[in-house]
Parts: C-alpha cells; structure tokens; sequence
C-alpha cells in the first residue's frame, strides 16, 4: 500500500507522464514491483495510460473523483472558524468569514476579540456587499459583468455611512484595485467606528468562494495597513489551502508572510 501512494504522489511535482521505468528510477523499486503496482493502480482508475507506444502514465479520474469528495465534504463554517481563532489569538482583533449571496454577504464566522469592539456584523447576518471589505474582496472575485448583473437585482442602493460606496461605477473602479492588490479595505463603510480589511479565501479550482476580514476600532485603524494586512492576506491563504487550493501566488500582496496554519 505504502508503495502505491508513494508512486501517486511522484505525480504531484506537475512534471507530467512517467514511464514504469521512471518511476523504478525514481523510487527505488524493483522493476517488476512497480510494474505490477502501475498495473493494479490503472485497474483501479487511479492511474491511466496516456500513450500505448512508450507506457507513460499519469493520474486517473477516480482520483479526482475521490478529491471531489473530500473538497464537498469540508465544512467552510468549521474550518473557517478554526483559521479565525488562530487569528485572534495572533492579534486580538475581530475576524470575520463570509460568502456571497447575490449582492450580499452572510457571515458564516465570527470570533470576537476579548477588547469591545461595536459590531454591526454576526453569525447569519446579511449586508450589502459593497459595503464591506469582506463582500469586496468576494465581488473582486466575480467578472465586472456578473457584479453588474447582480446590482441589477437591487432596487435600492444601500449606504451604510457617508463613506459607503456610491454607485455601480465607484464600486466597479474599485474592484479593479482590490484585484492588483488581492486585498480589500472598509474604510468607515459599513459602521463609522471600524476599519477593516479582507482577503479572498479560494477553492481547489481556484474560484473565490470566501472571504477573511479582520476588523479594528477607529483608534487602532493605522494598524490595517501593515501588520493586520499581511496577517489578513496569510490567514487568507491558510483557509484557502484547507480548502484544497495549492497555489498561494493566487492572493498578490506586498504582505507576504509565511503559512503557519
């Protein structure tokens, strides 16, 4: 057994095809042990022949199969909530995860810092997306025709403070600067008293399905735009990574930071 998910995971690297004897070559294996592993694995759909002349191999759908599975069963509430106390633990500040729904966000976690913070968020609520960092960074993630297709559904243009974001316009101009940067920030938006910044949180394909947001009170907002960034912008990864995503470079940030999740 160890040695058939030893031979699996060779295709990992994203070098492509092998051959049994690159793969002898590689592991260490008896020729004829790996062949009858390869064997048993195309038997099995977990490896397929791509090319009759030369043997050469690579995965099969019923890994693909298998890690559909595992991605419908994670449970974004669950997971999330792990990645945002491990958050909150790191800098005591409220963090947030939320999903899109038409032109809304609902807030699926909520882990509270021990410092009073006046939220107008909680598990279950909806508001606006464009008036929030979290909903932002998830619109960011959507083509401008699709945000536009989604405004059209809204009869009547919320703003949740003087800063609030106008208009369609503002909202798409902006989206174009969350994209470059892979961050998104409320600025007094969505309560007069809290700044915020979010990161997008992305699936196995790719696709945002997620948001991170850390939140402060206005006296401690200078904080967004450095250490609380580049956290947000890791924590971000760490769920996306949970998630099944594998490709950090995705989120784009001067931030940077390593993934200790």
């Amino acid at each position: 057994m160890s040695r058939a998910i030893d031979i699996l995971g060779l295709f990992l690297d994203g070098k492509g095809p092998r051959s049994v004897p690159e793969i002898t070559a590689e592991l260490g294996l008896p020729r004829s042990s790996a062949y009858e592993l390869v064997q048993t694995l195309v038997a099995k759909r977990c490896l397929r022949p791509v090319d009759e002349n030369v043997h050469r191999y690579q995965l099969g759908l019923h890994l693909f199969e298998l890690g559909s599975s595992y991605i419908e069963g994670i449970d974004l509430a669950e997971q999330g909530g792990e990645v945002a106390r491990e958050v909150v633990a790191r800098c005591d500040e409220t963090v947030h995860v939320a999903m899109l729904d038409g032109a809304d966000v609902v807030y699926v976690v909520k882990a509270d810092s021990s410092q009073a913070v006046r939220m107008v968020s909680a598990v279950g609520r909806r508001l606006p997306a464009h008036c929030t960092a979290v909903g932002k960074v998830l619109l960011a993630g959507l083509r401008d025709e699709e945000v536009a297709r989604r405004y059209e559904q809204v009869t009547q243009w919320v703003r949740m403070t003087p800063g609030t974001i106008a208009g369609l316009d503002e909202l798409l101009r902006e989206l174009d600067v969350i994209r470059e940067r892979g961050l998104a920030f409320d600025e007094f938006e969505s309560n007069v008293d809290v700044r915020c910044v979010a990161a997008p949180v992305r699936d196995a394909s790719g696709a945002v399905v997620a948001g991170l947001s850390i939140s402060v009170p206005g006296q401690r907002s200078d904080q967004i735009d450095g250490e609380l960034a580049r956290l947000a912008a890791e924590a971000g990864r760490a769920l996306s990574a949970r998630l099944g995503h594998r490709d950090p470079g995705d989120v784009r940030t001067a931030a940077g930071g390593s993934n200790s999740w």
